[in-house]
């Protein structure tokens, strides 16, 4: 049977420059093109080589209110087991034909868990992270180690480790999870492979810190015993408390005339993995921003996508030609080279440190490990 494309070579881009004039015998070249399955450069150049990137993604808001209201209606109605693993409820980008990814790279998703439930093990090749906006009590168990989950943690986990979840509290917790899902789906590079039905009463114990924090996670030091470096970070935990004080001390040298924060009234700072002082994930890159009260930043474009999730207060966010209201818990979408802008309208009585602050994570580390990366800040309006 004789395949044939399925867009067949159109004659109208003769109005295009230096196109050949539409004939009988240009006709036939093309078809002859389609019975082959070939497409010739110069009918398809304007699409494949555009001159800045066109995300096949759009600007997007998820509320937080809204996804808790729905995970919590699915706690009552769908269990966590085998099958389908975890109670996840991913972010789909209307312009991605309904596929559930957030960007054509970044896969987002509210997970929710029930009092005394456990999510049971499995490993897989894509890198994720755990991002907790809201709630306690639940601890996610990484190559056996537990590692408890409050608010404002974060949680990466490079590919292929072994991970389970259960819930110590009397009450469900929701948290954010980000994959590179798509991205592997799109170098079709996959893999997965069930665990264990149940983790050992060991693994069940709630400690206040992990195996992974004890080793790794203090300031500027290293276990001398450690391996050299590695590409994930092999610190599990990265606490509040650490984040909110280095937030806290960039805004407070500006205030002493000293330089360090991103631009005026925004504050900012990478998660890093603390053997190369690298992203803390190969495909990920995760930071979290605070922007003073008033503060309006400066439109920014990057090549290659994010997703934010607000932590605290509250703002105005524009994303190309869309602009909403966020509150806390509120996730948003900026699609490649589309110049996003925040004003946080944040004050004392609805944000702990009195500014609007925002977790963004993205997929810059491929773009920089491929040499696409690229950064244009406009003036500010």
């Amino acid at each position: 049977m004789t395949q044939h494309l399925t867009s067949p070579i159109s004659l109208t881009t003769v109005d295009a420059p230096d196109q050949p004039s539409p004939t009988p015998a240009l006709e036939e070249l093309y078809r002859g093109f389609e019975r082959e399955l070939l497409v010739p450069l110069w009918t398809e150049i304007g699409d494949l080589m555009p001159a800045h990137p066109r995300s096949r993604a759009v600007p997007h808001v998820w509320r937080w209110q809204n996804l808790l209201g729905l995970a919590d209606r699915a706690g009552s109605l769908v269990p966590v087991g085998r099958g389908g693993e975890r109670r996840a409820i991913a972010l789909a980008n209307p312009a991605l034909g309904g596929r559930p990814f957030a960007t054509p790279t970044l896969w987002a998703a509210i997970q929710y868990l029930m009092p005394g439930e456990d999510a049971p093990e499995h490993r897989h090749t894509q890198h994720a992270f755990r991002f907790v906006v809201e709630g306690e009590g639940v601890w996610t168990v990484v190559g056996r180690d537990p590692v408890p989950m409050n608010r404002g943690d974060f949680l990466p986990q490079a590919g292929w480790n072994w991970h389970a979840h259960h819930n110590a509290a009397d009450r469900p917790m929701a948290w954010l999870d980000g994959l590179d899902i798509p991205f592997q789906y799109g170098t079709e590079s996959q893999f997965f492979e069930f665990g264990r039905d149940s983790i050992s009463d060991e693994e069940r114990t709630t400690p206040e810190r992990s195996r992974s924090q004890r080793l790794w996670g203090h300031p500027g030091l290293r276990p001398v015993s450690a391996p050299g470096t590695t590409s994930a970070t092999p610190l599990l935990n990265y606490r509040w408390v650490d984040t909110d004080a280095a937030l806290a001390d960039q805004l407070e040298l500006e205030d002493d005339g000293s330089a360090g924060t991103v631009e005026p009234g925004h504050a900012a700072v990478r998660y890093t993995n603390p053997t190369t002082g690298g992203d803390v994930l190969p495909t990920i890159r995760a930071e979290m921003h605070r922007v003073r009260r008033g503060v309006e930043t400066a439109p920014r474009r990057e090549a290659g996508s994010s997703v934010f999730q607000v932590f605290d207060g509250s703002g105005t966010v524009t994303v190309g030609d869309a602009s909403w209201r966020v509150e806390r818990g509120d996730l948003f979408v900026v699609p490649s080279w589309e110049p996003l802008s925040v004003r946080s309208e944040a004050g004392p009585s609805d944000s702990d440190s009195g500014a609007l602050d925002l977790f963004r994570f993205s997929d810059t580390p491929i773009l920089e490990a491929l040499r696409l990366d690229r950064t244009a800040v406009e003036a500010t309006r």
